[in-house]
């Protein structure tokens, strides 16, 4: 018997792991309500989908958590049916139907039609570019690729997604369109690898194009770029960035080390000199250019030698925004062969020593701002602050912009120019001076390289 009342036959999606999983569920609820489904985001529902995360085991076991977690609640009889999809049940679908059964069906990454028909829906071809977004009204992610051809040796995820994928640039604008007509202002450009785009549809590095269609979307004010791999990186992309008001001046480049002998081991086609001239010529080519990487620490056999040439080559790098992860031995991965050497507790220890590098960087670089003017989007109102964002951060990893908000009002959604009159680690505080103008055009060509 039902202990709660829950409206029946409604669908409620739960998702975890990266942004990539947020855009599947998106259209998953899409699909659903093209469908005439009563569906929900992270709400109550009889019928639950978990849209979970196989990417590292921190997020392994927050996924297995959650499944245990509205199992329980089906066997108490607070709802009735509980469906598995995404990464974690893609990899490990036979171990998770034998040691959690009561699940009613799990479904891999590729798999969305068996999900809907499981939901008594049907896909829907003719909903391309329909979404159920869940951030804020007023920034989306468009997914422009699935899956990955890249070998890494610590990355599981082709095991998950598959080979890479490309959506057609006319695909992508038809969905931009889509989202704008919506009110969505901001898109962050996300896939496995942006560098990879359109080689495999247009046997070309083709993400310049695309960016120079997006620009033309009426409504779309700013257009991010996250998770550029470094090696084959197309630079005639700069040239787009620095014509294009729209384009953001920021790029999500996670680089995982510096050294060349665990580069090599990596397997990530590159080494310390090339990585470091790479972002000079970033700096050179776009000098306001905000960029954001990722680093990994304690990968089998890192010395503390190699820990303390990346730990000096970020001090020289100054990154505006940094993540830094403690290594993930995943099985059937090229470095599962490897002996699994350096102990949790120094892997913990040296990632805090790289963020406590990174906290001091991003203190210095935000108190030169103090004083200067900046266009910011206010994404929602906390406390007595409006928080909002500049072109240079991101939505939940980077800075933030705090105003005041006991003495003005603020419309989330909207831009702002902003005068910044103070700064901390992470966060930047600032008052309105008035709406943002129109950006004039730049007209500065970078040659591609």
């Amino acid at each position: 018997m039902r202990t709660k009342s829950i409206k029946k036959n409604r669908i409620n999606v739960v998702t975890l792991g990266c942004s990539k999983n947020v855009y599947d569920s998106e259209v998953l609820m899409g699909q659903l309500k093209g469908n005439n489904k009563d569906v929900v985001h992270e709400q109550d529902g009889n019928i639950v989908v978990i849209n979970t995360c196989g990417f590292i085991d921190n997020a392994k076991e927050e996924s297995v958590n959650t499944i245990l977690e509205y199992v329980g609640q089906k066997q108490q009889g607070e709802i009735d049916k509980v469906f598995v999809t995404g990464c974690l049940s893609e990899r490990y679908k036979p171990d998770l139907q034998k040691e959690i059964p009561d699940v009613d069906q799990y479904f891999g990454t590729t798999e969305l039609p068996g999900l809907l028909k499981a939901l008594e829906a049907d896909y829907k071809h003719e909903l391309l570019g329909e979404r159920l977004t869940t951030t804020p009204k007023n920034y989306a992610y468009l997914k422009i690729a699935e899956g990955c051809d890249r070998p890494c040796s610590f990355c599981a995820i082709p095991l998950m997604r598959g080979g890479h994928k490309s959506t057609p640039i006319e695909d992508l604008v038809t969905e931009a369109k889509k989202l704008a007509a919506n009110g969505v202002k901001e898109l962050i450009l996300i896939a496995q690898d942006l560098t990879y785009y359109g080689l495999d549809l247009y046997k070309k590095r083709n993400l310049a194009e695309l960016l120079e269609n997006l620009v033309k979307v009426d409504g779309i004010e700013w257009i991010r770029l996250h998770y550029a791999f470094p090696t084959g990186f197309p630079m005639d992309v700069l040239d787009v960035m620095k014509r294009e008001p729209k384009v953001c001046n920021y790029i999500d480049i996670p680089l995982q080390h510096i050294n060349t002998e665990l580069l090599k081991s990596m397997r990530r086609g590159t080494t310390s000199e090339k990585t470091t001239k790479l972002l000079r010529d970033f700096r050179k080519y776009v000098p306001e250019m905000a960029i954001r990487t990722t680093l990994i620490v304690g990968y089998p056999g890192e010395t503390e030698e190699q820990f303390e040439e990346m730990k000096a080559w970020v001090e020289e790098m100054r990154f505006e925004r940094l993540g830094c992860f403690t290594y993930s031995h995943e099985e059937n991965t090229h470095a599962y062969n490897l002996e699994d050497n350096v102990p949790q507790e120094v892997k913990q220890d040296r990632a805090n020593q790289i963020m406590e590098i990174q906290s001091q960087i991003s203190w210095e670089l935000n108190q030169e701002k103090i004083g200067q003017v900046f266009k910011v989007v206010i994404d929602r109102k906390e406390g007595n602050y409006f928080v909002g964002r500049t072109e240079f951060d991101s939505p939940d990893v980077d800075n933030e912009v705090l105003i005041d908000a006991t003495s003005i009002y603020l419309k989330t959604g909207e831009f702002y120019e902003v005068k910044v009159t103070d700064a901390a680690d992470f966060d930047l505080y600032a008052e309105p001076i008035h709406e943002a103008p129109k950006p004039v055009r730049k007209e500065l060509k970078v040659k591609t390289m």
